[in-house]
């Protein structure tokens, strides 16, 4: 992944979709709970955990291993974003 997608919102938002369309063999909107509509186990939220870490280079420890960190995939990508120093704007 190239550096500025692994950087901006939006390309956080796109990659972090595509890997869980894939491994769900569904389309995921970015909106969607994943736990609430059975999409994510707990093992792959394991899965997801370490994808992040490996694709974005960050480390998710502690208190940012909450499920709500996970729920969603505009969730994840405000994770990411936030572990990187880019915070979101309050309107976003």
């Amino acid at each position: 992944m190239s550096q500025d997608l692994a950087t901006t919102a939006e390309g956080i938002e796109q990659a972090v979709t595509a890997f869980v369309s894939k491994r769900v063999g569904a389309d995921v909107p970015a909106d969607q709970d994943l736990f609430e509509s059975g999409l994510v186990s707990s093992l792959f939220a394991m899965e997801l955990v370490v994808h992040l870490e490996q694709a974005f280079s960050v480390q998710i420890l502690g208190d940012d291993l909450k499920r709500d960190n996970f729920r969603s995939v505009q969730a994840m990508t405000a994770l990411v974003l936030r572990l990187n120093g880019a915070e979101q704007p309050a309107d976003a």
